[in-house]
């Protein structure tokens, strides 16, 4: 059986007894023990052993040692989120206890529906072929969004949302590019720039702005208005074909007028944000094609600062592998 579906497999099984696990269990290890081995056993991760143990080099455990067995009680579901995503890259199995077997809504249109298409995706990538650093990861309700640097069939860039209910994954939407080989005329990578989550008072203010920038401008084109979200021309731009400040976005636009490329924002989906990043679901046409826009936004004292992107190509419905739509 291909390692893909042992990991469903085995993740399903663990669903049953993942939760049981109390913050008072402990276990001693034995000659022979690796951390990654122990958290599978209890449907955790050895990084969330590591942390609740306070381990300083988690690959130096010893026999007699005891191992408190306190992760699952205090994991966050950005924990889980971030556990699962890694999962793709360690082959750990613990981690698929955190779908919910029974609901999962697939919108990633190449993936089929439930545990299933998950499994059945994981068994298609050669062992140990795929790599996943996660440079940023919010929550916002019973919604995680993160912005991950993959290597699974090559290098990607992708966003990722997951929906949950009562501690368990029930829904995920991504939109995935081909990372580009090249910085942008500033400098700047698809993924590089600011991480750091501050003004978690100002989330639901920060998302007002956003959402009134993408309405007015990408979708209504009233560019008169531009210069009311931005700082003059302080505007930090990882799009992969543009420069910095507003001067940078307006040159790409004249360039891609000039190349004859077209971009139209249709309809926001969702807007989703934590304290100074807000992350932007929209579906338009760009050259010609149905595509979704992942877009993600760091607000500074009330401007837009610095943006991500990610577009993706919308499949014609006969090429879907679930009914559940991109968005």
């Amino acid at each position: 059986m291909k390692k893909g579906l042992s990991l469903l497999i085995i993740g399903i099984l663990l669903i049953s007894n993942a939760f049981s696990v109390f913050a008072d269990d402990v276990y001693t290890v034995k000659s022979g023990d690796v951390l990654w081995e122990i958290a599978q056993k209890y449907g955790l991760t050895w990084d969330v052993l590591a942390k609740s143990n306070s381990l300083v080099n988690p690959h130096m455990i010893y026999p007699g040692q005891v191992i408190q067995i306190k992760g699952e009680m205090e994991m966050t579901n950005k924990d889980k989120a971030l556990a699962l995503l890694k999962s793709i890259e360690t082959g750990e199995a613990g981690p698929v206890a955190y779908v919910n077997p029974e609901k999962y809504i697939q919108h990633n249109l190449g993936v089929g529906d439930g545990l299933e298409g998950f499994g059945t995706l994981l068994s298609m990538l050669p062992q140990g072929s795929a790599k996943v650093n996660t440079v940023r990861v919010f929550e916002d309700g019973d919604f995680v969004f993160t912005h991950t640097e993959y290597d699974f069939f090559g290098p990607k860039i992708g966003f990722d949302v997951f929906r949950f209910e009562n501690g368990l994954i029930v829904e995920h939407w991504d939109n995935l590019t081909t990372t580009a080989g090249q910085a942008n005329p500033s400098g700047r990578t698809e993924i590089d720039g600011a991480t750091e989550l501050m003004d978690l008072d100002k989330t639901q203010e920060n998302k007002t702005l956003v959402e009134a920038f993408v309405q007015d401008i990408l979708v209504s084109g009233q560019m008169d208005k531009l210069g009311n979200y931005f700082d003059g021309d302080h505007y930090i731009q990882h799009n992969t074909g543009i420069a910095d400040g507003l001067s940078g976005l307006g040159a790409a636009l004249e360039a891609m007028a000039q190349e004859g490329l077209t971009m139209r924002f249709d309809k926001v989906h969702k807007v989703l944000g934590q304290g100074n990043f807000v992350l932007v679901l929209s579906e338009g046409e760009f050259a010609g094609k149905h595509v979704a826009f992942y877009d993600m936004f760091r607000v500074e004292d009330g401007k837009i600062a610095e943006h991500w992107d990610v577009i993706e190509e919308i499949p014609s419905e006969d090429q879907w592998m679930n009914d559940n739509g991109k968005f």
